[in-house]
């Protein structure tokens, strides 16, 4: 399996952060017990915003090997252009397991994938769930600054919540490495 990290318009450092923090434990190796590869689409540039860079980097790095797995993992203005390169690689035959989107607010998310979106605070979740965004999505209480869901979501706590189910579900309290973690864990292969 592989994760496809589209950062937002910042300085990369912020990106090695989230990795550090996420996606690997104090040995270095993954915490997702995938095996799988991470590839990062560099984002010094508006070119973040491009589904179809992002498409050709995809291709790229994978050589058109469309049935290989792939979790996208973007935020803020990455996400405009993961959105579109996650369904033009479905469409084109390829495997999307999962769509997470970190602060992508304002950007309608659909695809025939699961997708779930982590906000900075409430109103940034409840005004882009109309945009669209599937199930088990996660938002920060208390809010924090938006680059904060990116360079340290470790300290991150808030509420993993699922619309899809009654509303008598409790919203369950953990932090956003946390909820991260538990989605990337959901989708290792078997």
């Amino acid at each position: 399996m592989r994760i496809i990290i589209c950062p937002g318009i910042h300085e990369p450092a912020l990106t090695g952060e989230f990795i550090s923090e996420c996606l690997f434990s104090a040995s270095g190796s993954l915490k997702a017990q995938s095996g799988g590869k991470i590839l990062i689409f560099p984002s010094e540039s508006l070119l973040t915003l491009s589904s179809l860079h992002i498409l050709q980097f995809l291709s790229d790095r994978l050589q058109d090997n469309l049935k290989s797995p792939v979790i996208f993992i973007s935020f803020s203005a990455g996400v405009v252009g993961a959105i579109g390169a996650a369904c033009s690689w479905q469409l084109l035959g390829g495997n999307v397991k999962a769509f997470i989107a970190i602060d992508g607010w304002g950007v309608p998310l659909a695809g025939n994938f699961p997708i779930h979106r982590m906000s900075h605070d409430y109103f940034t979740h409840w005004s882009s769930s109309l945009l669209g965004g599937g199930h088990d999505n996660f938002y920060a209480e208390p809010a924090v600054e938006h680059l904060s869901m990116w360079r340290s979501p470790q300290t991150v706590k808030g509420w993993w919540v699922d619309p899809s189910v009654e509303v008598s579900h409790r919203p369950v309290h953990l932090t956003a490495t946390e909820f991260l973690q538990m989605l990337l864990k959901r989708y290792e292969p078997n």
